[in-house]
């Protein structure tokens, strides 16, 4: 939740369709949620079922209507590709369908395998396999997709309509503070980064003993935020102002990063303007993560160098 003068100028509240009624969004409004998510994942029974999603296609529908029928100020749809057994038709197909609704927002993701999940143990298995050339595909394709039907992409996952990009998200990325109050709730807030239990049970007990419900806590060093910064700005399509950040996070880690740029920039995947603004190219986005782990891995020998 994000405020201002004292009222939520953004408040999310993530919904399974499955467990979307009217009584429940009426509640929601009234206590100022400005935002839903609806993890429809798929438009596709099939595939549905294959994620082992309690949800079905009409179920999806009906609780758009009723997110609409209340009047929410945003509307997201999560969706996914890449699922075992999901062609480029049945995805454009969600695609089309998403777009047809009309949402505010659209979230997109590939599929990730957990441990632990029946997905983990079909791929350990060999029932199912990763394909990173179908993924890139895939990829491609909802960019092309997304911007001819008026849904801008911000963020290397993240489209929305003028007006409706995800304030939270642009809040985390650009690396300022939140602080998540419920069971799971993660926060960067005062000098730390950390996470409430999981269990809901830890967290009320905690909560009722007036003890402070994180753990994990790290310290937000400047050489942990210098790099965060360049990593997490990066997945934006604006990318980041390498000046900007280097007088707010002052760290040895620079050099590092300036040992790797040209390596980045020659490959392809970043491109830079004379002002020192960087951002990922295409390709480079396709690569986000690896490009990531690489600027860690910069910034972090950077440091140990400077350390000794």
């Amino acid at each position: 939740m994000l405020l201002y003068a004292g009222q939520p100028a953004e408040w999310t509240v993530e919904l399974a369709p499955a467990t979307v009624t009217p009584d429940r969004l009426a509640v929601l409004k009234e206590l100022g949620v400005t935002r839903v998510s609806l993890g429809v994942q798929s438009f596709d029974a099939g595939l549905l079922d294959a994620l082992g999603r309690q949800h079905t296609p009409a179920q999806i529908h009906r609780a758009y209507d009723l997110l609409r029928a209340q009047g929410f100020a945003s509307v997201n749809l999560d969706l996914m590709f890449a699922l075992p057994g999901q062609t480029e038709a049945h995805w454009r197909a969600d695609l089309t369908e998403a777009v047809r609704l009309a949402p505010d927002h659209l979230s997109t993701y590939c599929l990730t395998f957990e441990e632990d999940t029946a997905l983990w143990v079909k791929l350990s298995q060999g029932r199912v396999k990763l394909d990173p050339a179908k993924e890139a595909a895939f990829y491609v394709k909802t960019w092309e997709f997304l911007e001819v039907a008026g849904y801008a992409q911000y963020e290397v996952s993240n489209f929305a309509r003028p007006g409706h990009q995800c304030r939270h998200n642009l809040n985390t990325w650009h690396m300022h503070e939140w602080v998540g109050l419920g069971p799971s709730g993660a926060s960067q807030h005062a000098g730390w980064r950390a996470a409430n239990p999981s269990d809901l049970a830890l967290w009320h007990a905690d909560l009722a003993a007036g003890r402070r419900a994180t753990a994990d806590r790290v310290a937000l060093t400047n050489d942990l935020l210098a790099a965060d910064s360049v990593i997490f700005g990066l997945r934006m399509n604006d990318g980041v102002s390498l000046p900007r950040l280097r007088r707010r996070f002052p760290s040895p880690g620079w050099t590092g990063l300036e040992d790797l740029l040209p390596k980045l920039l020659l490959g392809g995947l970043l491109v830079a303007t004379v002002e020192g603004r960087i951002s990922l190219t295409p390709r480079g986005r396709l690569l986000a993560d690896a490009i990531g782990a690489d600027i860690l891995e910069a910034f972090e020998s950077a440091a140990k160098v400077a350390v000794k």
